[in-house]
């Protein structure tokens, strides 16, 4: 990802579904095939939280963006790196093949899945699982107008586990307090918003660190903010921290205590990356099976009150 820049651009293109793919209305149309739909769109980004039912696919509750090429599947399963891998699409994962309205699927891993596709708006879908209770829906973009900024904050707990460490770089005005001395952060898959920090000396071996603290996070949206979060962390001795949280780029974050003034920018360190269930190390295979998507639901709290 480069430096953040709102890249979001409203899709106005006209598309209709035709005798392939059943439209919203039960009207079924007569000029463009399904493989014509699901090819239009480089990318295909999944709107796990809209996500409906009981169900789950495995390799789409993995996945950020899914892309169709050829009979060819792609699926970026990273935040970090995005725009890059695959030139964009990601990695190979799997095939697939469009017969009238239905999308069949064969991934490498998960094997085969079948897809009523429904039409939703020029550049939206969503796939309705044939054999279980689960639907996915699922926005279309062109790699040149990707929002990569709603992807990075509509899922940033996501983001913060892709890294073994975030190690501070920087510490910029402020006075002091106890957070000076944490040099080293963790976000893990436990429980979804588990962390960990640690005062070991900068540039210690990932391997190395000693974490001296644990506790749990919680990530808030901020009203009138698209490009900013707030961060909470719930140390399990007692004490709570409160930071404005924003991405400087896809292996940068910076945090700014309110109390203190304080900015800390930290870098990421040992890039995870979630391939299609393949086991790299010993560590990185516990964090690699343990790493799914869930819905977030997140409160709204106002600025202000981020202290």
């Amino acid at each position: 990802m480069k430096t953040l820049k709102l890249l979001f651009i409203t899709l106005i293109t006209s598309i209709s579904f035709t005798s392939c793919v059943i439209v919203d209305d039960g009207i079924v149309g007569q000029e463009i095939t399904l493989e014509e739909v699901v090819t239009n769109y480089d990318l295909w980004y999944i709107d796990y939280h809209r996500t409906t039912g009981s169900g789950d696919v495995p390799f789409l509750s993995k996945a950020f963006t899914v892309s169709f090429q050829g009979g060819r599947m792609y699926a970026n399963n990273n935040i970090a790196d995005i725009g890059f891998t695959g030139s964009g699409l990601g990695i190979l994962v799997g095939d697939y093949y469009t017969d009238r309205n239905i999308l069949e699927t064969e991934h490498d891993l998960d094997r085969y899945y079948d897809f009523n596709v429904v039409e939703l708006s020029a550049n939206e879908i969503r796939i309705d699982d044939r054999s279980q209770n689960v639907s996915y829906y699922l926005i279309g973009y062109n790699s040149n107008n990707f929002d990569y900024d709603k992807l990075f904050y509509e899922n940033i707990e996501f983001f913060l586990q892709e890294y073994e460490a975030w190690e501070r770089i920087a510490i910029d005005g402020g006075i002091d307090n106890f957070f000076d001395e944490e040099h080293f952060l963790q976000f893990t898959p436990e429980n979804i918003t588990t962390f960990y920090s640690s005062q070991d000396p900068f540039g210690t071996n990932i391997g190395n660190i000693y974490w001296d603290f644990a506790g749990s996070y919680v990530v808030y949206d901020v009203a009138g903010y698209d490009d900013l979060k707030g961060l909470t962390l719930n140390y399990d001795n007692g004490d709570t921290e409160t930071f404005e949280l924003s991405v400087v780029n896809d292996g940068t974050i910076r945090l700014h205590h309110q109390t203190s003034d304080s900015y800390y920018t930290f870098s990421g360190r040992g890039f995870i990356q979630y391939l299609k269930g393949e086991k790299v190390s010993a560590k990185k295979a516990v964090r690699n099976s343990g790493r799914k998507r869930t819905k977030v639901i997140r409160e709204t709290v106002e600025r202000k009150n981020l202290k």
